[in-house]
């Protein structure tokens, strides 16, 4: 019999992403986007469709990468991959919106670029912090915040991504986890 107390955990906590800042970031990315198509872009265009789901994408599979990471780091990290193309894909679809309206595209140092990056380290990261620049705003100022916000959660997901190909790299994935937790429970010696 295998003494649990020994025996190292085959499938390791996992999910927990809504503590991520990357997810609460893309949760509000996603919402912001609804309330950006929904206000500025016609409902039955493909483009708002697009829109949207790319950034409900984004949100998903961070929670779904997460889920996933117990049994499998590999799908873990494709998910979060995935996360990340999803909301450059998004980054895209809001810089073209403001270059085809000919409207202003906030370099990083425009101030007020950097006063809405500063509202993400407000301590109660949310949608409501942004909702006056998307619902009350121009959709010049609506599309440039979403843009920075955007360019936030990317940074946040590249992180996630180099943490994450750091622990595979040192501790390997489930199946070579298996593989140890096997041995030590025959008690088999391991060979070179």
């Amino acid at each position: 019999m295998i003494d649990q107390k020994k025996s190292p955990t085959l499938i390791p906590p996992h999910g927990g992403y809504r503590d991520l800042r990357s997810y609460q970031m893309a949760e509000i990315v996603y919402d912001a986007t609804v309330v950006f198509c929904d206000r500025f872009i016609p409902r039955r265009s493909r483009t708002h469709d697009q829109m949207v789901q790319a950034a409900r994408s984004g949100k998903q599979n961070i929670a779904e990468g997460c889920m996933a990471s117990g049994t499998s780091k590999k799908t873990e990290l494709k998910l979060i991959g995935v996360a990340r193309a999803s909301l450059e894909e998004l980054l895209l679809d809001f810089q073209d919106y403001l270059r085809q309206k000919g409207l202003l595209l906030w370099g990083k140092e425009h101030q007020k670029a950097r006063k809405v990056r500063g509202l993400c380290y407000k301590n109660n990261r949310s949608y409501s912090t942004y909702r006056p620049y998307i619902e009350k705003s121009s959709s010049e100022i609506a599309a440039n915040t979403l843009i920075c916000l955007i360019h936030q959660t990317n940074y946040l997901l590249d992180q996630q991504l180099r943490a994450l190909e750091k622990a595979f790299l040192e501790e390997g994935g489930f199946t070579e986890r298996l593989y140890r937790t096997r041995v030590q429970a025959r008690g088999w010696r391991k060979y070179p």
